[in-house]
């Protein structure tokens, strides 16, 4: 059996994958995935969730491909956590919310990434009609998921 990629491998890993990428701010990308992460780690998750925090946007972004994941090597719970928490392509956000919350783990890292997400300081320097329409897409999920405001 192959050994499982240590926590600072899937960093590198993830940092790789998107590097060059920024967010709407236009900040490294890698910023929020380290945020996600350390969000997830300060919500008391595992080294499976905090592995998944650093991908959860891998695939989504396709800067890691499904068959990457497939066979990279990962726990089977963070492999199903990083697919609970990629928005598929026309999914509705119901749908979305309802894998997330049957996903054992995924619940943690969702949370870690709304919350960064929709930091003040992040959505302030973006534009008003971008930041109002994110701020009320965070707020919808949040909702959908059962979470309350946040943290």
């Amino acid at each position: 059996m192959t050994a499982l990629l240590t926590p600072t491998e899937v960093e590198a890993l993830a940092r790789a994958a998107h590097e060059g990428q920024t967010d709407k701010a236009g900040r490294p990308y890698a910023e929020h995935l380290r945020a996600v992460a350390e969000g997830v780690r300060a919500r008391g998750g595992d080294a499976d969730q905090i592995a998944a925090a650093w991908l959860h946007d891998s695939v989504e972004d396709d800067a890691l491909t499904e068959r990457w994941l497939e066979e990279a090597a990962l726990s089977r719970r963070t492999k199903d956590i990083v697919r609970a928490v990629t928005k598929r392509a026309g999914e509705p956000p119901e749908a979305y919310a309802r894998r997330i919350l049957a996903t054992p783990g995924a619940l943690v890292v969702k949370e870690a990434d709304l919350a960064h997400n929709a930091d003040p300081a992040r959505l302030a320097v973006l534009d008003g009609p971008t930041r109002t329409r994110l701020t009320e897409k965070y707020a919808r999920m949040r909702a959908l998921l059962g979470l309350g405001t946040p943290d």
